[in-house]
């Protein structure tokens, strides 16, 4: 079995680029999130839970995933 020269594909800088820039943002992400423990740690349980709740679900909206993941598949940051 050979390899089809028309299938070659060269490998991009975006994707290790791209996914240090991820893993840098979620690292920052936590950071803030930690940095904040101390002033969420004086409430009551029942009210630190949703809290970080919210925080750990909400960089998923707030951090700029979607626009990073395409710039890494396409060169564009806009589809």
């Amino acid at each position: 079995m050979t390899i089809d020269p028309r299938h070659y594909h060269q490998p991009s800088w975006r994707k290790p680029v791209g996914m240090m820039t991820i893993i840098a943002l979620i690292i920052l992400w936590a950071v803030l999130v930690a940095s904040l423990s101390s002033q969420i740690g004086m409430l009551p349980v029942w009210a630190q839970v949703p809290i970080y709740v919210v925080l750990g679900i909400a960089w998923i909206w707030i951090l700029p995933l979607r626009r990073l993941l395409a710039w890494m598949e396409t060169g564009r940051w806009r589809r």
